[in-house]
């Protein structure tokens, strides 16, 4: 079997889906998906969300690098070194055999076997950044890849070409006006609600977890009101319902890791969410009022820069997380009793979103495997 492309990366579903996307839009574009090839880690979430898509695949055993001077972290970082030596072996030996056109980088630790693997080969390299501020894998393999595919204009990544951020096909298609009621009606959400969605990232946030519960109590009586919480798989079992054994007329769902995204983009009023860089894109191509909560720990404070790239624009609203406790339920409140202003959001959202909804990734992964100067 011949194939196209080796997709690599993982560990988040900030790097999953990215790469089901970029795979999507292969497909779209005329590749046949058996000729499309992921690699990432055996221990990132990949290992649920890949097999159903039908790509094939390898895992390796690879881990992170930590940033951190403890005891711990050298041992994992030792750890980190041992491994990938080891899964750059196995790569080099996946390769030979797939003997694929290109190698596309979505980043993160897991990408790093396949990508070395390639380099040693001399296979073709793109890089894939979708991050306002390039992670360290993506400043690293930039150096030695023939295109870097970035989502953000004025990127500092050596041969950056706008694509705009690979979005996954369900969402790129999306109405939020014809979608919206049949949406609403596999989520169990009254088309009179108000609906709010709230998605902590892929592990979940223990902070947001813990707003969100107490606005969940303030408003328990508002049966106008809808909530659906994605507390994260880590939390799930921790996470004490804020309405058990209450009387409460508000909806209010709670479940671990939320499958269909796109119908929670196509029928919320509001969503709240963290300012991952696949967050971003989703957001803009759907055209969704967010309220949006960086992760103050992120690696050089990307998440920030991620959000401020659309609130600067008006089209998201950024929330530090200093401040979520005191003004979270006021800033919904006043957008619930503001449909103009959200329409505003929506609508500007949706405008930057364009490039992501017909982004060129396909085209430069096709133009690199093909030996053509992009």
């Amino acid at each position: 079997m011949t194939t196209f492309a080796v997709i690599a990366g993982g560990g988040t579903s900030g790097h999953v889906l990215p790469a089901i996307a970029i795979a999507e839009s292969l497909v779209d574009s005329g590749i046949d998906l058996q000729h499309v090839y992921y690699t990432g880690a055996q221990r990132g979430i990949e290992t649920d969300l890949i097999p159903p898509t039908g790509i094939r695949h390898t895992f390796f055993d690879v881990v992170g690098l930590h940033r951190s001077l403890s005891l711990k972290a050298i041992r994992n970082n030792w750890a980190f070194a041992s491994r990938l030596f080891k899964a750059r072996r196995q790569a080099v030996v996946l390769l030979k055999k797939e003997l694929p056109k290109v190698v596309v980088s979505v980043g993160g630790y897991a990408s790093l076997p396949a990508v070395l693997a390639a380099r040693k080969l001399d296979i073709p390299i793109v890089v894939v950044s979708y991050d306002r501020t390039p992670g360290r894998s993506s400043k690293l393999t930039s150096h030695f890849a023939q295109a870097t595919a970035v989502a953000f204009p004025s990127s500092q990544l050596r041969r950056a070409v706008m694509t705009g951020a690979p979005v996954r096909r369900a969402i790129r298609n999306i109405d939020r006006i014809q979608d919206r009621s049949a949406a609403r009606r596999r989520l169990g959400i009254a088309d009179d609600s108000f609906f709010i969605g709230v998605i902590g990232g892929s592990l979940g946030s223990l902070m947001l977890n813990n707003a969100v519960s107490e606005f969940v109590k303030e408003f328990k009586d508002d049966s106008q009101l809808a909530l659906r919480h994605v507390v994260g798989p880590r939390f799930m079992k921790s996470h004490t319902n804020p309405l058990t054994n209450v009387e409460a007329t508000m909806t209010y769902q709670v479940v671990a890791y939320e499958e269909n995204m796109a119908d929670i983009y196509a029928s919320v009023d509001v969503l709240i969410g963290r300012g991952g860089a696949g967050t971003i894109a989703d957001v803009a191509a759907a055209g969704v009022p967010a309220i949006l909560i960086p992760w103050k720990n992120a690696a050089d404070d990307h998440q920030t820069a991620n959000v401020k790239y659309l609130s600067e624009s008006g089209a998201a609203i950024l929330l530090v997380e200093e401040r979520v406790e005191s003004e979270l339920s006021k800033i919904i409140t006043e957008l619930r009793s503001d449909p103009e202003k959200l329409q505003q959001i929506s609508e500007q959202a949706f405008a930057i979103g364009e490039l992501n909804r017909h982004g060129t990734i396909a085209a430069i992964i096709q133009d690199v495997a093909d030996g053509r100067s992009v």
